[in-house]
């Protein structure tokens, strides 16, 4: 089978989608990844938190349980207000903020408001829907959090 062949096949079947989901193609799951990804990014933050005027240390406790306690109620999109960093050299806490979101298991796409919502001084972030790797009972360890 030549490419031609391939893509008027391809268009066929995911033709009339609003939209394309690369990820919900390969993994044969009908756009449900695409629509909850749709629909998270327009969706308004079901939780803050301002990490303005706390040291870097306070700031990672602050995420840490700020992230653990979205998750626990079920929240799909937080925002994280951390500042443009025009009262410090780096912008200290957006650097610090974005690092975080990198290495959260559970954080998933991750981006700015617009300009009159903060711009780059605010984070919204799509917290990915919890999949426990076994069962919940009485015999699974109390510390897994987040996959």
């Amino acid at each position: 089978m030549d490419f031609g062949a391939i893509l008027d096949k391809w268009e066929k079947q995911y033709s009339g989608n609003e939209f394309f989901d690369k990820d919900a193609v390969l993994f044969g799951e009908k756009n449900i990844i695409g629509k909850r990804r749709y629909r998270l990014l327009r969706k308004k933050p079901e939780a803050s938190i301002d990490l303005h005027g706390l040291t870097r240390e306070e700031a990672l406790i602050g995420l840490n349980t700020f992230f653990e306690d979205s998750l626990s109620k079920g929240f799909e999109k937080v925002l994280i207000i951390h500042g443009k960093g025009n009262h410090s050299d780096e912008g200290v806490l957006g650097d610090l903020t974005r690092r975080f979101i990198e290495k959260c298991s559970f954080a998933g796409e991750s981006g700015y408001n617009p300009a009159r919502e903060g711009g780059k001084g605010a984070t919204w972030v799509i917290l990915k829907e919890r999949k426990l790797p076994f069962p919940v009972n009485d015999s699974a360890p109390a510390e897994v959090v987040g996959g």
